[in-house]
């Protein structure tokens, strides 16, 4: 392990430090339990997070305390740890919020520390860590990583917020993103494309893959419930590189009783959390059902870009028709996202697949895109000069600036005063705005208010 880049993991006592050194390590190496403290000494272990290798040390919480307590020996042992290190991972709980102390040590950083730091917001799963995530932006560390170690979310931010700090095998490097010169940061032309293909049992997906491919490399048949582990395929459609992943069909939740299938169907979702952008794929002689919503619902609220595809469309009666209303039931069973791409194909003979791909790697390219603080300001001027924010009993609201906080998908934060006051119809407005206006439609957009006048004032 000593010729591998050093990870040092920092924290507060019981904010995840332990489970997310044993997630990177891929072993429960250090003990973890809700009572703080548990870790006392460094522990190492040869981590890997997709294509980086490291080492990562495992660290006792920060506490502020006297020199020669067993907490002020802890502490000394965690700022030991960060000589030699390469990166460091500053973990704060995402669901307790920031910290007196998680302020203090991130001053500590910013002036001892002679390396990179990474905040890593812990504890996120299920929305619920939302606050928290955001509110790690006032530590002027940079933006920071919301992810669950518990659970397994956030690890590709995790790994983008690591891969320019850590060395690649020469061999597994990828162009990722290019900066433009209007500050809006793409997707690499060569960059593989992560595109999963989810949807109902017998909706064609293993078909489809087939024929993409031009090979028999799934099985299929008539029978639902064929496929069960989630498979990955490298393939290039016109150059380029993708990989393809079938997944299990996804049934109603209540209709899931054998274990194999539920363990399928997690299997899905864990593919559809890594994958860039998702194909749900329809039967289009069965046309659009609640179940279809549901996935496609849970695809945008994980973030990802998602495509709709009406498969076995040479088989559909009355397509104008059928069309139609499939539209117009997405544009009503998924409000929050207007605009989703809607197309039609058949796996069967290879009509529209080309077309499907085509539009895949046009939504990663959208999905992927960070506007300049600029251009976004100026937009955002512009907004509220055709639609004011209200004033409700007299109150003024004032809508100071806009950052975007990530891509990936596009997350914003607006900061003013009074927003506890600002009702959600305007920031419905501020979301549609920019999907008109920024070439955002048919993508997941994170929108939060922020009561400050800077996220970098002390």
């Amino acid at each position: 392990m000593t010729d591998l880049p050093k990870v040092v993991i920092l924290g507060r006592p019981n904010v995840g430090k332990s489970t997310l050194f044993n997630r990177l390590v891929g072993k429960r190496l250090a003990l973890v339990d809700d009572q703080p403290g548990v870790t006392r000494d460094r522990r190492e272990g040869k981590a890997r997070l997709f294509d980086l290798e490291f080492t990562a040390v495992d660290t006792a919480g920060l506490e502020e305390a006297e020199a020669a307590s067993l907490s002020g020996r802890m502490r000394e042992q965690s700022a030991l740890a960060l000589q030699g290190a390469t990166v460091a991972l500053f973990v704060i709980d995402a669901r307790e919020g920031l910290t007196e102390a998680d302020k203090h040590f991130a001053r500590w950083l910013r002036t001892e520390a002679r390396l990179p730091i990474i905040v890593v917001a812990n504890k996120v799963e299920g929305r619920v860590g939302d606050a928290g995530l955001f509110e790690a932006f006032e530590l002027g560390l940079g933006d920071p990583v919301g992810m669950s170690a518990e659970h397994g979310e956030g690890l590709a931010d995790l790994f983008e917020a690591l891969e320019p700090h850590l060395p690649v095998p020469r061999d597994k490097i990828e162009p990722d993103a290019q900066q433009s010169s209007d500050g809006i940061v793409d997707v690499a032309p060569d960059a593989v494309l992560q595109l999963a293909i989810v949807g109902r049992p017998n909706a064609g997906k293993s078909t489809l893959i087939n024929r993409l491919v031009g090979a028999d490399r799934l099985l299929v048949g008539p029978e639902a419930g064929i496929t069960r582990d989630s498979i990955a395929i490298d393939w290039e459609w016109q150059g380029r590189k993708v990989k393809l992943i079938d997944t299990a069909g996804m049934r109603r939740h209540a209709k899931v009783v054998d274990k194999l299938e539920k363990m399928a169907v997690a299997d899905a979702r864990r593919a559809v959390d890594f994958a860039e952008v998702v194909v749900l794929l329809l039967d289009a002689t069965l046309g659009l059902e609640s179940q279809d919503l549901r996935i496609a619902d849970a695809v945008l609220q994980e973030g990802r870009a998602l495509v709709v595809v009406l498969n076995k469309w040479d088989a559909a009666a009355d397509q104008s028709r059928l069309f139609n209303g499939v539209r117009k039931a997405l544009d009503e069973g998924l409000a929050q996202v207007k605009g989703v791409p809607l197309l039609t194909v058949s796996a069967l003979t290879g009509k529209g697949l080309d077309t499907m791909v085509q539009v895949a790697f046009e939504t990663r390219e959208r999905w992927s895109r960070r506007v300049s603080t600029g251009a976004l300001n100026r937009w955002f001027e512009s907004a509220q000069e055709r639609n004011p924010p209200p004033a409700p009993g007299g109150k003024r609201i004032k809508l100071r600036y806009i950052t975007q906080a990530r891509n990936r998908p596009p997350s914003f934060i607006v900061f003013g005063t009074r927003l506890d006051l600002l009702p959600e119809s305007y920031s419905r407005f501020l979301v549609n705005t920019l999907r008109d206006d920024l070439d955002l439609q048919g993508l997941p957009i994170r929108l939060t208010m922020r009561s400050a006048k800077n996220p970098f004032d002390r």
